[in-house]
């Protein structure tokens, strides 16, 4: 089921427990490997995999990253799928039709693959938020099997806009090089901008899996410096728990 939603500036946000469980046989590496330099065991590392309703005042609905996707999707190589998106969904009583925005973080296969069912788009009327770094470093399945098939309600942006009331992007690439968190109000939906809570001890840490590390380290430790400085709720992607206060 939905964790219980918070209300931030107008906004409520629910977050949506799309997958809980480690990286399949394709990719796994101990957690002391996937963050070198780290004090982390040498072990499986489980994650959590979130994605963010949005709900307006006037009530419109925007859905903030698309998890793990059908057991077709690119995900299904590492991932725990299928995603049970469509049942979260579901239990706050809103359907894919009813969504009208919907922000891909990034285009890893984790946060954008349900994007798509069936080789169609799950969100028949929704325009998707990408950056176009990011869109124009498309590749391999993802470019195939998600960006192709949306790529008609795609609604491209150049670093920070905002894309639906209350609702702003903000680039801050180096994971990918179009990575983008969401921000309402006080409130920030971080994707990949941190997978583990030791990088809040130390945002230093790199990830294996960081398109460009000294990038991505350099943007973590500017953009948490300023959500601390904010007192910022974080909306975390890959935490046992959605919401953590800085």
């Amino acid at each position: 089921m939905p964790y219980q939603p918070r209300t931030v500036s107008g906004v409520e946000v629910t977050p949506l427990c799309d997958a809980v469980g480690p990286m399949g046989p394709a990719i796994r590496r101990p957690l002391a490997e996937l963050f070198p330099g780290s004090h982390l065991p040498d072990e499986p590392w489980i994650l959590h995999f979130h994605c963010y309703l949005l709900r307006d005042e006037a009530g419109h609905l925007t859905l903030v990253d698309t998890g793990v996707g059908d057991t077709d999707s690119p995900a299904a190589v590492w991932a725990p799928v299928p995603g049970r998106l469509t049942g979260e969904l579901a239990a706050v009583g809103v359907s894919p039709s009813e969504i009208g925005t919907v922000v891909i973080t990034h285009l890893h296969s984790d946060h954008g693959s349900g994007a798509v069912t069936g080789g169609r788009p799950a969100f028949e009327n929704a325009r998707y938020v990408l950056q176009r770094a990011e869109y124009d470093a498309a590749s391999g399945p993802m470019l195939d099997r998600v960006v192709t098939p949306v790529k008609d309600l795609l609604h491209l942006v150049d670093g920070r806009e905002e894309v639906a009331p209350g609702v702003h992007v903000q680039l801050t690439a180096g994971h990918t090089p179009g990575h983008q968190i969401v921000r309402v109000g006080e409130l920030a939906m971080t994707g990949d901008l941190l997978h583990h809570p030791a990088q809040l001890a130390d945002p230093s840490l790199g990830y294996a899996y960081d398109h460009d590390r000294e990038q991505a380290t350099r943007v973590r430790i500017e953009v948490l410096d300023a959500l601390r400085a904010e007192g910022a709720i974080l909306a975390t992607a890959h935490f046992s728990e959605p919401f953590l206060r800085l």
